[in-house]
């Protein structure tokens, strides 16, 4: 922990890290989380395409990217002063502090003049060049002048003092705010926004000093509860003490489900270093089953956390009890190839990236994966894909070049056994990984559906990464206690759904998501999906043939007859909703019930060979290879796969189409 915050003392919230396009977004995220565009800003400044800026990274003056994405606006944590041919004026919000400490924010230098302007922060000169911006640490208790002395006096109000103490019997999430939306958290408390910028801290019993105006207090705990809300009005130099608890919406532990986030980080970059008992906070205030947190680097050789992984590998952490599993496991990462996660390994593996700096594609993704496994590691691809892809689209966009982290190689993994699951639920496209994931399993893949947040402890305004662990998650259906094991085991057998909040449960037949149900050619299955919140618009049943049913929103059935083997998964959905941190909006998705032993949809098997045939072009036009041995072991990899796949058209007879009822 004395290093990482050395690190940001040195170097800021990147903590030194080099300087690629993820790390540029996440040094500018604290002022562009939710509604600004970074990526468009950027592609201005240097034009060109998403790829091309691995390449010229140093060419952005992020400051400027700041300043242009925000289109003029100010925010809680940035004033800004705009320096005009007719001198400098303040933009600022008005933040309320409680005593004469100086608030401490960052000023945006913002130039709309043809030449230089020189402006002292507190002695320090920062020269603007025409048309230019910086961004400059400031106080309200410090000195700014442009060729005059800027009054701060804006930037803050003085407001009197009172005090809540906040009790709901348990562990929740708790939001504070004044009427013009400004957060208030317990001392010490870092002041952490979700996607919806709502200020979130988690505990029970805990005081918060506010100003002695009109409060707004919510309180929930995770996806499984809902939100209680309460207004109150301290007065000057009270003490009022506020009961709140919200009420559950259902109870997945009663029915033998638990819910698991298996993609957090504790330390990866930021602005606040995370120590374990910020991830204890957080799971047991989200009443968050299972907890994987991951060691991981980020744009070199270090890796985040390794040591509490080199300690615990194998473990429970520290505040697992009969209800909540904490592990400490890895994110591998090959941004050409993908990254992929591992829960309940017993050791520390040797691998932990390739491809980042000077260093090579050494091996594929394989090597590690297989690493992993015989260290007992559930292992599944994470945020796999980011660009829409429709039902009927080919491979092409998900295979898109540059190394922009997609899960590439899932194809290949999937095939030849290496790979448990994908988190279909992510904080990238949902959507197209839904296709992706359903078209492997109608080639033949058995793959269980997950969910990984990528929520990062040390990181407190960035959306989805800045939302609490266990927004999005993988319910599994767990034989006996929960343990480390028992979900992990769950998950393999595919018995599982990803949610953003619903409950989403689906019967064909009797059968639940990882059986396999013997029908005979000619039967008939009633299928059954249900859900449970407040926020699903919309529910499908879908098989290898696509939508057999859709309706709901909370009760869908449908009846299929049986022609050849197929699986049957059930899908739940809606719009932006304030219980859905996802910026799509709601969803829900189970792992398949499999009908039949052997599910090998031709035209899904020829989808993945057309995917196979675009990895060669790729690696050639993207990959780092030190040797002909290193790209020959990628080669004989995709070869392997397209044997596999072949193989599958070779020993099955052409799909026929499985007849459907209407749904009731």
């Amino acid at each position: 922990m004395q290093e990482y915050r050395r690190l940001l003392d040195r170097h800021g919230v990147t903590w030194g890290e080099a300087l690629i396009p993820y790390v540029g977004e996440v040094r500018t995220s604290a002022y562009l989380m939710n509604g600004y565009d970074y990526w468009a800003a950027c592609f201005r400044q240097l034009g060109g395409a998403r790829r091309d800026m691995d390449a010229r990274m140093g060419e952005l003056d992020l400051d400027r990217v700041v300043r242009d994405a925000l289109g003029g606006d100010v925010l809680d944590n940035l004033a800004a002063l705009r320096l005009t041919p007719e001198g400098a004026r303040l933009e600022a919000r008005t933040l309320a502090v409680l005593d004469d400490t100086p608030l401490q924010t960052t000023l945006l230098l913002d130039s709309s003049t043809a030449e230089e302007v020189t402006v002292l922060v507190d002695g320090v000169a920062h020269v603007v060049p025409p048309g230019g911006a910086k961004l400059v640490p400031i106080t309200s208790a410090g000195t700014v002048i442009a060729g005059r002395r800027i009054d701060l006096a804006g930037l803050t109000r003085r407001a009197p003092a009172a005090r809540v103490r906040l009790r709901a019997g348990f562990p929740c999430r708790w939001t504070v705010t004044s009427e013009d939306g400004q957060g208030w958290y317990p001392r010490g408390a870092v002041r952490a926004l979700d996607a919806h910028r709502r200020p979130y801290f988690h505990g029970d019993d805990l005081a918060v000093d506010v100003p002695a105006e009109r409060l707004t207090i919510s309180v929930t705990r995770g996806m499984e509860y809902g939100s209680a809300t309460v207004e109150v009005a301290p007065s000057p130099g009270e003490e009022l003490t506020v009961e709140l608890t919200p009420e559950r919406l259902y109870d997945a532990a009663a029915r033998g489900w638990y819910g698991g986030d298996l993609h957090v980080h504790l330390n990866w970059m930021g602005d606040e270093p995370a120590t374990p008992d910020r991830a204890a906070a957080a799971q047991l205030g989200e009443d968050l089953h299972v907890l994987n947190l991951v060691a991981g680097n980020v744009a070199g050789e270090r890796v985040y956390d390794r040591e509490l992984l080199e300690e615990w590998a194998g473990r429970d952490l520290p505040w697992s009890d009969e209800q909540h599993v904490a592990r400490f496991g890895v994110e591998y990462r090959n941004d050409l190839l993908g990254h992929f996660t591992a829960f309940g390994l017993t050791g520390v593996p040797t691998r932990f990236h390739s491809g980042f700096g000077d260093s090579p594609d050494a091996h594929p993704n394989s090597a590690p994966l297989a690493e992993l496994r015989g260290l007992g590691a559930l292992t599944g691809y994470g945020h796999p894909f980011h660009t829409d892809l429709s039902d009927t689209d080919p491979p092409e966009r998900a295979v898109a070049a540059g190394r922009n982290c997609s899960g590439r190689e899932i194809v290949v993994d999937a095939a030849l056994g290496l790979i448990d699951a994908l988190d279909v639920l992510n904080h990238s496209s949902i959507q197209a990984t839904a296709v992706v994931y359903r078209r492997l399993v109608g080639a033949g893949n058995r793959l269980a559906l997950t969910a990984g947040t990528d929520a990062v402890l040390s990181i407190s305004r960035r959306g989805t990464a800045s939302s609490p662990p266990g927004w999005e998650r993988v319910y599994a259906r767990v034989d006996g206690p929960l343990t480390a094991g028992s979900f992990a085991a769950a998950v393999r057998r595919g018995r599982t759904f990803a949610t953003t909040g619903p409950w989403l449960e689906l019967d064909v037949g009797g059968h639940q998501p990882g059986d396999t149900m013997r029908a005979a050619e000619g039967d008939t299955v009633v299928i059954t999906a249900r859900t449970v919140g407040p926020e699903v618009e919309w529910l499908q049943i879908r098989t290898t043939d696509g939508v057999i049913a859709e309706g709901g929103p909370h009760l869908l059935t449908a009846e299929l007859t049986v022609r050849e083997p197929t699986y049957v998964v059930a899908v739940a959905g809606g719009g932006p909703h304030p219980r859905s941190l996802h910026p799509a909006g709601v969803y829900a998705h189970t792992s398949p019930v499999y009908v039949g032993d052997h599910v090998a949809r031709r035209a899904d098997v020829e989808w993945c060979l057309r995917w196979l045939d675009l990895l060669e072009p790729l690696l050639e036009a993207d990959g780092k290879f030190s040797s002909a041995a290193q790209r020959a072991a990628h080669r004989d990899l995709h070869e392997q796969a397209r044997e596999v796949y072949e193989s599958r058209l070779r020993g099955g007879q052409p799909v026929r189409r499985a007849a459907s009822a209407p749904s009731r």
